[in-house]
């Protein structure tokens, strides 16, 4: 009489490679997602640089900023794309143009960069860097040092 081998895998083995996924998601996961705030970033930082190129074509034009942001009603604001991304829904951030602290919108403007605001995709965060901005004088910050390669 002949017996019949079985084939397959065991609970035991299923359970065993099923706690080495986990635990291989769980190791990956913290850089994957910081990859994906490094792209946003990167995003946002080049909506800044294009902005402010637009800004200052905008200044050769008519020796002027000019103020915009998502609010914006004025024909020559709503030029200016205010969100960093292809749509408002898959951008990570929400742009806004203002004349730079003591100074005028005629002389100086400052764009800033906030993550994950109600007008575009309210579900990202960037602990590390937060706001990014861009002025007219060349100024960078962020919340973080590294934030502006």
């Amino acid at each position: 009489m002949r017996t019949r081998s079985e084939s397959g895998f065991s609970y035991i083995q299923v359970l065993a490679a099923l706690a080495i996924v986990a635990i291989l998601a769980r190791l990956a996961y913290p850089s994957y997602m910081e990859s994906v705030r490094k792209g946003k970033r990167a995003e946002g930082r080049a909506a800044l640089h294009a902005l402010l190129q637009q800004e200052e074509l905008h200044y050769s034009r008519t020796n002027s900023y000019i103020r915009f942001s998502s609010a914006s009603t004025d024909g020559e604001e709503k030029k200016f794309k205010w969100f960093s991304g292809t749509s408002p829904a898959r951008s990570a951030y929400e742009i806004k143009a203002e004349p730079c602290e003591d100074e005028t919108i005629q002389n100086c403007v400052i764009l800033i960069a906030q993550p994950g605001t109600e007008m575009v995709d309210r579900h990202f965060r960037d602990p590390l860097c937060g706001k990014l901005t861009l002025s007219s004088t060349g100024e960078k910050t962020a919340d973080a040092p590294d934030c502006w390669p």
